[in-house]
């Protein structure tokens, strides 16, 4: 239907209908010469599409549409009629309907109550808009009447096209209820191809997009095609709705008669006395809610859940999803607390208890701990310890809930892609739970826990919603306190919970979370903490955990070294652990098979227990050689020395690079050339090399993934060696970045190189200018045995590492 509710107008037709009354009598009297364009008043319609040789009628109540209606039936009865593109345009501009549309010769107007007039119209002929004359106080248009293809019944392909549409008008009255035998019966007899397809297309139930195409197409039998088309789509739908409709019957009747039946066994448990304790549950689903201190909000949630529930079949699906509902939302520990004794001095004895070392990470956690006490509120940083697998994060999480004695909880995000582990499910769906964070509370008792989230950088994202995004709320002290989580439907106050985060690397954390977090870096151990802490801590742990005493076995300082360089290659100490445990159920195995002799655990005996040595530390060996230079590299294992290899072979100028390098490693590698190309005369290097022959670039052990901004002064040395014959010192090693004016950058992750090229035996490190403060960092141990050269640029390692005097001149 169109118009129901007359809009008001801003304009005054009575004052257009005194000032422009000529001008409009011109343009209505106007003799135009094409006989095909002709003036008519315009009315939009909603929801209505109107097709030639067709009797219908429609209400209007806008005030343009009235306005057209009066001037058609004071000029010739004859009215254009379009479809508006969207219903709920209530003053349609020329972009708001279709310009095709039919022109409609006027039978009978009734004025109806509400100032709105029901019209019965005809229509004529299809028409399309050339020209809009204009719109106040209502649409007028220049309208081209449109001329169909000539097309008969006599035409063979134009009467199979109408066998077939008549066949599945056919199929699809029968189908829709809603169409009359009678429709199909006043079609059958219409012998005009494209007076059949108009009235097909206004009696079937279809959008008005598709009405509109028919409508807009001259050609009868194309419009017969389009219209099989539309009726083989529409029987299809109509096909599926049955079944639909078929299935959800079916299902009523099943939940009937499961009704019947439960109100018949009900009946026969009261005549046993056998009788469901529903009020008592209920009463005391109301005694619980009475003794928690809730929001008004909160609490009539809760008091509407309860009631729905008790007018509940008990056994139905539906009484179940409310009794887990109601339960678990009274259990959560919305008013209990841990108290809090927050002890600097027990606290730091008991960190100093649980870890070796990690002075600053201690001292951190200590000043944490001071504000909260002070301020008697956790608002603040949320605590991100960064660092490499195995150096203690978790525990220290763990010590901290130690020391102020509260609940610790523990939640793993590596591999969460699902929003809903984080906020929960929704309540529509089958097996809704609630997220993990207000399940890990509520099984901790109460509100206020050490909350820890393991693994933050290995949240992943895909179609079920980002977690990452998720998390932005629970960890914002000024968000959290009204965190709702989708299963609760109501807010739970998560500003008690003390929240802090691990991960190995920053790289891959959504900058919005990262900025919500202090970030505490965690450094790997050196081989000195490593042994301290498998002799502290490590060694008599296994001994327990294996059924052993000290009677049955030791580890010398020698056998501990071995685990730490031969056995293991990481950052922390998980693995030490893991080979230490090994070494110890060998031990338990031959104590329970008789032999109580005492096992001192050694260098030698290591290898016997555990076997040939797993890992290598790349130690300087041999002499120097041309275009081998020493690098360092940091990985998420700690740091590691980096042998880079050049050679170069006659050829046209190419630079290849093996070893698995990564795109900044590559692009360094070319930056050093293009550095060598430009100073090549300085550096006595014939200027045409890269034209005479092709270098390459390999970094040995290719299986590990290496990049980074660290090795542009390695690689650069390495070629420049290469080029100049002149081999590099192997007992020095360097790091840094360079620029294609030669000067060094600096780099990250100095501590764990010098850490791994102390390792290594190498006791001379060129590290950039701009690296100076890193070396504090530095255990002292290392410090004092090693000697620290800064380099600006590359003449100044050239310096250091050539094996003779390059004599060249400062750049």
């Amino acid at each position: 239907m169109e118009d129901k509710n007359k809009q008001p107008v801003d304009v005054d037709i009575d004052e257009v209908n005194d000032n422009q009354e000529n001008v409009i009598e011109e343009v209505t009297e106007e003799i135009i010469e094409d006989e095909t364009l002709k003036e008519y008043p315009m009315i939009p319609l909603r929801g209505l599409s109107v097709f030639p040789n067709m009797v219908l009628h429609f209400d209007i109540g806008r005030e343009k549409s009235i306005n057209a209606l009066e001037k058609a039936m004071v000029m010739n009865q004859h009215i254009f009629l379009v479809s508006q593109k969207d219903d709920n345009t209530d003053l349609p501009t020329p972009e708001d309907f279709y310009h095709v549309g039919t022109v409609g010769k006027i039978k009978q107007m009734l004025k109806l109550p509400g100032d709105s007039i029901r019209v019965l119209v005809e229509g004529v002929c299809r028409g399309r808009i050339e020209e809009i004359l204009f719109e106040v106080p209502y649409f007028k248009c220049k309208v081209r009447i449109l001329e169909e293809a000539d097309a008969t019944a006599e035409d063979p392909e134009a009467e199979a096209l109408m066998r077939t549409v008549l066949s599945s008008f056919d199929e699809y009255i029968n189908i829709n209820q809603n169409l009359s035998p009678e429709v199909f019966a006043s079609v059958v007899t219409i012998e005009d191809p494209g007076r059949m397809a108009d009235m097909i297309g206004s009696h079937m139930e279809i959008r008005l997009e598709d009405k509109q195409q028919l409508l807009e197409i001259l050609d009868p039998k194309e419009r017969l095609e389009k219209l099989n088309e539309i009726l083989i789509r529409e029987i299809e739908i109509l096909n599926i709705e049955q079944d639909i409709s078929s299935k959800v019957k079916s299902q009523i009747n099943k939940n009937q008669r499961e009704y019947y039946l439960r109100e018949q066994m009900r009946a026969i448990q009261e005549e046993l006395g056998v009788t469901e304790d529903v009020e008592d549950e209920i009463a005391g689903f109301r005694e619980q809610l009475d003794a928690l201190e809730l929001s008004d909000k909160t609490k009539e949630k809760i008091e509407k859940e309860i009631s729905r529930f008790s007018k509940m079949q008990p056994s139905s699906a539906e009484a179940t999803v409310s009794r887990n509902y109601i339960e678990t939302i009274l259990s959560l520990p919305w008013n209990k607390s841990s108290e809090d004794n927050i002890d600097l001095n027990k606290a730091q004895e008991i960190l100093n208890e649980d870890h070796y070392g990690l002075d600053k990470v201690k001292e951190r956690v200590l000043e944490y701990l001071a504000v909260i006490r002070l301020s008697e509120a956790i608002k603040g940083p949320i605590l991100c310890l960064v660092g490499p697998p195995g150096v203690g994060k978790t525990s220290i999480a763990r010590s901290v809930a130690r020391s102020i004695n509260r609940e610790f909880v523990r939640m793993a995000l590596g591999g969460v892609r699902d929003e809903a582990e984080i906020r929960g499910h929704r309540r529509t769906y089958i097996g809704a739970i609630p997220g993990r964070i207000i399940s890990a509370i509520k099984d901790s008792g109460v509100n206020n826990p050490v909350f820890l989230f393991d693994e933050v950088d290995k949240i992943g994202a895909d179609y079920k919603g980002d977690p990452a995004s998720a998390l932005l709320e629970v960890l914002d002290p000024e968000q959290n306190k009204d965190f709702t989580d989708h299963y609760l439907e109501v807010p739970f106050d998560l500003s008690k919970v003390m929240f802090i985060t691990t991960a190995n690397t920053t790289d891959t954390i959504p900058g919005p979370l990262l900025d919500r977090m202090e970030v505490i870096e965690v450094s790997g151990y050196t081989e000195e903490e490593k042994l301290n802490i498998a002799e502290k801590y490590l060694v008599p742990k296994q001994i327990k955990e294996n059924g052993l005493a000290a009677k049955n076995i030791s580890f010398t300082e020698k056998g501990i070294r071995d685990l730490i360089n031969y056995y293991t290659r990481e950052s922390g100490v998980r693995n030490l652990e893991r080979e230490i445990g090994n070494i110890c159920r060998k031990v338990a195995r031959n104590v329970v098979c008789g032999d109580d002799k005492k096992v001192s655990v050694t260098g030698k005996k290591v290898v016997d227990f555990l076997g040939k040595h797993k890992f290598r530390y790349d130690t300087i060996k041999g002499e120097t050689e041309v275009g081998v230079t020493t690098g360092l590299a940091w990985t998420r294992v700690g740091g590691d020395t980096l042998f880079i290899e050049t050679t170069a072979v006659p050829g046209s100028g190419k630079l290849v690079l093996t070893g698995q390098l990564g795109d900044v490693m590559q692009e360094s590698a070319k930056a050093g050339v293009s550095y060598i190309r430009s100073a090549a005369g300085r550096l006595k290097i014939d200027e045409d090399f890269y034209k005479k022959c092709d270098l390459h670039i390999h970094i040995p052990e290719g299986a590990v993934p290496k990049d980074g901004p660290s090795a542009g002064v390695t690689m650069c040395t390495a070629i420049i060696s290469t080029l100049t014959d002149i081999p590099v010192r192997k007992d020095v090693a360097m790091t840094g970045e360079i620029t294609l004016r030669g000067k060094v950058l600096p780099v990250g992750g100095i501590r764990e190189k010098v850490l791994a090229a102390h390792r290594a035996g190498i006791r001379k490190v060129l590290l950039p200018k701009e690296n100076e403060a890193d070396i504090q960092d530095i255990p002292e141990a290392v410090r004092n045995d090693m000697e620290f050269v800064l380099i600006k640029n590359v003449n100044d390692a050239l310096k250091q590492v050539l094996v003779k005097d390059t004599k060249h001149e400062n750049q």
